[in-house]
């Protein structure tokens, strides 16, 4: 399972949002973005190589270094000493412009049981949806959908008054090297997304 974190820091007024993930062995990178209102401001890179094949001693230590690259860059933003330049089309709309609207509409969605929502075959997600104010958002949409199924296969709630919804289902029957687990969210015409790659487990060959 990918480990990975999304967090949203208010600076100055503007709300930057950093994406944690590692890419897989195929990469063997952990990959750390920041965002503002779509703009890619500041993109981190480590591998993790060293770590490789991975045991559960070494996943361990990959969390922590997913763990470490996500906090250090938060912690840079709100510190000021990560200088973000921000793009003419990027900076803060007058407050009451519909572009200000739109901006306080975008969604954050977090999956709160990233560590073990898989048990089995049995894939079981605690979801929230926030919104820029990191308010919970009342009936908005989530969907779930595993790339790299053997059948198309997607799922879909809808959350409740403390932004809060669960899904549960079978996990379908897993092919091809890139497997990943898809959530996205919407209300209107805000949305969000985050995509978990998943490492199908090598078949055993049987015996003959």
């Amino acid at each position: 399972m990918q480990f990975g974190h999304n967090s949203n820091v208010t600076v100055d007024g503007a709300t930057y949002h950093v994406q944690t993930e590692e890419r897989g062995t195929a990469q063997a990178l952990i990959d750390t973005t920041v965002y503002l209102r779509g703009h890619v401001l500041h993109r981190r890179t480590d591998s993790f190589k060293d770590l490789l094949p991975l045991n559960a001693d070494r996943e361990q230590a990959l969390k922590l270094r997913v763990d470490t690259q996500h906090r250090s860059v938060v912690d840079e933003i709100r510190s000021g000493k990560l200088r973000l330049t921000i793009p003419g089309d990027a900076k803060m709309p007058p407050p009451h412009s519909e572009a200000a609207a739109k901006s306080e509409a975008a969604l954050h969605l977090e999956l709160l049981n990233a560590k073990n929502w898989l048990t089995g075959k049995r894939a079981m997600l605690q979801i929230v949806v926030l919104d820029a104010a990191n308010k919970p958002v009342e009936r908005a949409t989530v969907m779930a959908r595993v790339e790299g199924a053997a059948q198309p296969a997607g799922f879909s709630a809808e959350t409740g008054s403390l932004g809060r919804t669960n899904l549960e289902f079978e996990m379908p029957s897993l092919v091809g090297p890139e497997v990943a687990l898809v959530l996205e969210a919407s209300k209107g015409k805000a949305r969000a997304r985050l995509r978990f790659q998943l490492r199908a487990k090598p078949r055993v060959p049987s015996a003959s």
